[in-house]
């Protein structure tokens, strides 16, 4: 008869269900203590009690596989009232039709080139450059930044935020400063470390993903070049440690407030649900004065 279905929209208040979905683009979902999106899930969780609501979780196996995309990849978190999505790498498309059928998205990071979906997310540029000022003051002139090659916002912003701290502090920021791999574990050898030694590089900083590659890559080589650190040369990290790499000594950089963004996420989706308009603001990271970082070689 020609009728076809219509774009969904929000319920009404009656038809609401008290549900949130919770998306994860992995193949299953996260709950394992030590897995990093845990602490998120544990602010969405006591956010979502304390406003009456319960949780639907939902992952990429559900619609295929983890990073399955596709015209009916995210149909199933229409189940419930709205949804929080966890991941690095969303589907823009998918996440966007969504938003232009009116159902209520919140994603957990930031995405604000995809223009109409809410988002929260950590002030990630003013913390790294806290580190960056704090590495000077301790006389570092040459530092270099280890990052993976990866175009995710939480990692644009780490190096915006690193860039920003060496211009304020009158350091060199340019092309040598930023050491991008797409497999740093492989490519940061020893040997490459111990060049950048002889080279005057006195400080290292790794930026924290969800593999922790940077970071584990960055620790190897200094201890198969036998480098003493703080003595020899300093290390930082952009962000919180692996799981297995979170003991002695503690890495000096910033904690990610995971527990806060999740319930950040869970008041803005909140909102949405309610037909609200609101936002939230950047959620600070706290300085973390960690054990590996020291004067500068010479420095006093």
């Amino acid at each position: 008869m020609g009728y076809g279905p219509a774009p969904a929209a929000p319920p009404p208040p009656a038809a609401r269900n008290n549900l949130l979905g919770v998306f994860s683009f992995t193949s299953t979902f996260p709950t394992d203590v030590q897995h990093s999106y845990y602490p998120f899930l544990v602010g969405v969780e006591q956010e979502a009690a304390a406003r009456g609501f319960d949780l639907v979780l939902f992952t990429g196996s559900s619609t295929g596989g983890a990073g399955a995309t596709g015209p009916q990849a995210l149909n199933r978190v229409r189940l419930a009232d709205g949804c929080l999505f966890l991941g690095r790498h969303a589907p823009a498309d998918e996440l966007l039709r969504l938003v232009a059928d009116g159902f209520p998205v919140v994603h957990l990071g930031r995405r604000d080139e995809l223009e109409g979906l809410a988002w929260v997310g950590a002030d990630y540029i003013s913390a790294s450059r806290t580190v960056v000022a704090r590495l000077a003051a301790l006389g570092h002139r040459n530092i270099v930044l280890v990052r993976e090659d990866d175009d995710a916002p939480a990692s644009t912003d780490r190096e915006h935020g690193f860039l920003k701290g060496l211009e304020e502090a009158g350091l060199s920021g340019g092309p040598a400063a930023v050491f991008r791999s797409a497999d740093p574990r492989r490519e940061l050898t020893a040997e490459r470390l111990r060049g950048w030694l002889d080279e005057g590089v006195t400080a290292f900083v790794a930026e924290e993903t969800d593999t922790g590659d940077a970071w584990r890559a960055l620790c190897d080589a200094a201890r198969d070049a036998g480098v003493d650190c703080p003595r020899d040369a300093s290390l930082a990290l952009l962000g919180s440690p692996p799981p297995d790499l979170a003991g002695d000594p503690v890495p000096t950089g910033f904690d990610v407030p995971r527990p806060q963004l999740g319930a950040a996420a869970v008041r803005l989706l909140a909102a949405l649900v309610a037909g609200e308009e609101a936002t939230e603001p950047l959620v600070a990271c706290a300085f973390r004065t960690g054990a590996t970082a020291g004067p500068a070689p010479g420095h006093p």
